[in-house]
């Protein structure tokens, strides 16, 4: 733990030297303590400069996620307050699940290297190459009825889009409910699970897994989404340094959630700007039929308005829509 301490007191303070005596004081961990995690990180691929008098400095570092990346980033943060980074894991939101159950608090972020179950909505996989993604779920609370968190998924949309702007420069859409698209491909995949008691049917806690594209290439994506997937350094044409990233979406995470639910006006019009389903035909699919309609608007509840044929207006609340021209719909 010493060694994700000095790292993140080095992560503070980008291009500064820190004397090895000040951290030593600081953790509270001898000076062969801080010089032995030193060697640890140089070890793990850090480039740590040093000089007589003046202490270390981290220069570069790999592209990995890890607690001592992170946790000084978010020190003020709520959502991040607890962070589990793992190796490998079956799926993010499974293990902050399991941590729930055992009374984890509110605010836990677990992320992984790699998924070997990654999971999507409706019981799909989501393809987690190692290394090559975000793979972040994080752990909420909140004191409120089932009913009053229908349109949560929404707001960490909006969050997920502003941690990508801070982070890359670009801003994603969204495709409703919950898939953020760049340039017409997916980009991002958001899953929310509740949890209730059972003897007062209230809510417990509720998971959002959050999957990024990050630095994949077409030979990371399988045939079957090689052509409707993308990821950033795709778009940017460059790699993305994904702890940079995973700290700017828990921060906006972190924001959002203190202003969920009063202050929606401001969530609602950043998720209406986004939106590339509006304005658009689209296809309603259920587990019975697929019709086709005229996506309106995003109502004040983030519920998808459309027009049927028959000038008959519709309000969806949940269920699968496919945009004309988006993800090989025609």
């Amino acid at each position: 733990m010493s060694r994700e301490r000095v790292l993140a007191m080095l992560r503070e303070r980008p291009g500064e030297y820190l004397s090895g005596e000040s951290m030593s004081r600081t953790l509270g961990i001898s000076r062969a303590g801080v010089w032995k995690a030193i060697e640890g990180l140089r070890q793990e691929g850090y480039t740590i400069a040093s000089a007589p008098n003046r202490g270390y400095r981290l220069e570069d570092a790999p592209d990995r996620l890890r607690v001592g990346e992170l946790f000084g980033l978010l020190s003020d943060a709520k959502i991040g307050s607890q962070l589990m980074c793992l190796d490998v894991t079956d799926s993010t939101n499974t293990e902050c699940k399991r941590q729930a159950m055992v009374g984890a608090p509110e605010g836990l972020v677990v992320t992984a290297e790699e998924q070997t179950g990654g999971r999507g909505r409706r019981g799909r996989g989501f393809q987690s190459p190692r290394g090559k993604g975000l793979y972040l779920s994080a752990l909420f609370r909140p004191d409120l009825e089932p009913e009053q968190v229908s349109d949560f998924t929404a707001w960490v949309a909006v969050a997920v889009c502003d941690g990508i702007e801070a982070c890359c420069g670009i801003r994603p859409q969204i495709k409703w409910t919950n898939d953020i698209v760049l340039g017409g491909k997916k980009l991002v995949g958001i899953l929310t699970e509740l949890s209730l008691v059972s003897e007062t049917n209230t809510l417990d806690y509720m998971v959002t897994g959050i999957g990024i594209n990050v630095n994949q290439g077409p030979e990371d994506f399988s045939d079957e989404v090689r052509e409707m997937a993308v990821s950033l350094s795709q778009a940017l044409g460059r790699p993305v340094r994904r702890a940079d990233l995973a700290a700017q979406v828990i921060l906006a995470l972190d924001r959002m959630y203190a202003a969920y639910p009063e202050d929606k006006a401001e969530y609602l019009e950043k998720y209406r700007a986004a939106c590339v389903t509006t304005g658009h035909q689209v296809q309603l699919i259920t587990p019975t039929a697929r019709r086709q309609a005229f996506a309106l608007e995003i109502d004040d509840s983030f519920n998808l308005v459309v027009e049927h044929y028959n000038g008959k207006r519709e309000t969806i609340s949940a269920g699968e829509v496919s945009v004309r021209g988006m993800y090989g719909y025609v």
